[in-house]
């Protein structure tokens, strides 16, 4: 099965579903998305289309749980303001052309563990490394990506080492412009 037929399948069942997760209409979309892009990626694991729906939704839940792991609460509840508009364009666009933009070495490692989701003894078994190498590599390419982020997006790093930032339009970003 392809990516899209996934998508046209799922997508709007899943953002309705991330949506209730998270009370927040952006951070749903960029969820959706980044879902789907480990889908994509990880689409040939699926052993079995009888469990493709159950199979999605544990990336979604595993993607949720990743997301409020790395962030504190006061950085994901929504800020309340009437008439905001919601960006057509958020930090998850930026994500994947800031990734392909690591030179190869941490690229291949960041994929392996932060998108396919293996373990990091796993990404060292495949990239033939020690466990320490390979924690090294990860580290250095998570660095790499949210330098990317403060360099194309105007992000900041907070006193607690998150990103902090409003999200641009595409035509302001470095990256996707």
């Amino acid at each position: 099965m392809e990516t899209s037929e996934i998508w046209n399948k799922y997508s709007e069942e899943l953002r309705g579903y991330l949506l209730k997760k998270t009370g927040d209409i952006v951070l749903a979309e960029d969820m959706l998305h980044e879902t789907f892009i480990k889908v994509h990626l990880n689409i040939s694991q699926l052993r079995s289309e009888e469990q493709l729906k159950y199979w999605v939704y544990r990336i979604a839940d595993n993607t949720l749980t990743d997301h409020f792991r790395r962030k504190p609460l006061s950085e994901t509840v929504p800020a309340s303001e009437e008439n905001e508009e919601t960006p057509t364009h958020t930090a998850g666009d930026c994500l994947l052309p800031l990734i392909k933009k690591l030179p190869k070495k941490y690229r291949e490692a960041v994929l392996l563990s932060d998108i396919q989701g293996l373990k990091q003894n796993k990404v060292a078994e495949i990239l033939g490394m020690s466990l320490s190498g390979a924690k090294s590599r990860i580290q250095r390419g998570r660095k790499l990506i949210q330098q990317g982020f403060v360099n194309c997006c105007d992000y900041t790093i907070n006193e607690q080492g998150f990103l902090v930032g409003d999200d641009k339009t595409e035509d302001e970003c470095k990256v996707c412009s």
